[in-house]
């Protein structure tokens, strides 16, 4: 429920990150020109004729406390703000994006952020914001959980996400696997360069497939095979990829072929893909696989609970 006066200040607090916290603090400067476009077409969405509960509640000056109701990471943060902002309120962060809301403290419904402003601006931009944040922390949560895991087996190599993201909502995904201190993966198309089976089977081999990408990206850009046999990896890398995915590997036979590979091309980056989850992951640490990536970090992941 909005409370009654107060003030606030649109930044969040400098203090030290929590359990998350090996990410950089000036993640927004990331952010592409257009960011704001989308956020301001998802409140017109909301509210495209009139707001009668806004009406109902009046212009009467409020706060209301942002509440993290479940175990997590923060994330989201620049998005809620600018939510809150272009309907006309102030928000001001207790606590710092990448801040792992503790079990103890989603029991107590701690606060993370003050919003202030007129009370029907506060309510127009409530559900906004928290469609936001819930997805950007789940998103942090299950990169932050997928890392620890690595970390606490001493495991080397990085999570990473893939581009089985939600269309319209992708760039605030990888943002959050970011935030939760996993790779992002490639972005999109004209990103890294990945050659899957059907381009194989488009052009009649690997080595054709790597021949036209890299006259068209150049050596600017990375080119990725996936690979299903150690065959297709090794004509793979002499045609000259740069990343070998090891798609759909039994742990025992992904650790033999990618400690052959890399014994033998130590330059090239190799990846496991396909099925594989947090609860299985640690099954396919090896010293010679340096990404495992997972699309059930932005595809069907849990959300955090907040409320206003």
């Amino acid at each position: 429920m909005p409370k009654r006066g107060g003030s606030s200040a649109a930044k969040a607090p400098k203090q030290p990150r929590g359990e998350a916290g090996s990410t950089p603090d000036n993640l927004p400067a990331l952010l592409p020109p257009h960011w704001k476009d989308d956020i301001k077409a998802w409140i017109a969405l909301d509210a495209p004729k009139f707001d009668v509960g806004g009406f109902v509640v009046g212009d009467a000056m409020h706060h209301a406390f942002l509440m993290g109701k479940a175990e997590g990471v923060l994330a989201g943060v620049p998005f809620a703000t600018f939510v809150f902002e272009h309907v006309g309120c102030e928000i001001e962060w207790l606590q710092p994006e990448g801040h792992y809301i503790t079990a103890a403290e989603a029991k107590a419904k701690a606060p993370v952020a003050k919003v202030t402003g007129p009370t029907r601006c506060i309510l127009m931009g409530e559900r906004t914001a928290l469609n936001i944040l819930s997805r950007a922390s789940g998103v942090a949560t299950a990169a932050h959980a997928a890392m620890s895991i690595a970390r606490a087996h001493g495991w080397h190599g990085k999570v990473a996400g893939t581009r089985k993201t939600t269309p319209g909502f992708g760039l605030i995904e990888k943002y959050s696997l970011l935030v939760g201190g996993a790779d992002t993966h490639r972005m999109d198309l004209s990103s890294m360069v990945m050659l899957k089976d059907n381009h194989i089977w488009s052009t009649g081999s690997i080595s054709e497939s790597v021949a036209r990408a890299r006259l068209a990206c150049g050596f600017a850009t990375k080119i990725e095979v996936e690979c299903t046999s150690e065959q297709d990896a090794v004509e793979a890398a002499i045609a000259g990829a740069d990343v070998l995915m090891l798609d759909n590997y039994a742990p025992a036979d992904l650790k033999a072929v990618s400690g052959r590979l890399k014994k033998r091309w130590p330059h090239i980056i190799i990846e496991a893909s396909g099925g594989i989850t947090s609860e299985t992951m640690a099954d396919f640490f090896s010293p010679s696989v340096d990404i495992i990536s997972q699309g059930a970090l932005t595809n069907g992941y849990d959300t955090l609970d907040f409320s206003l």
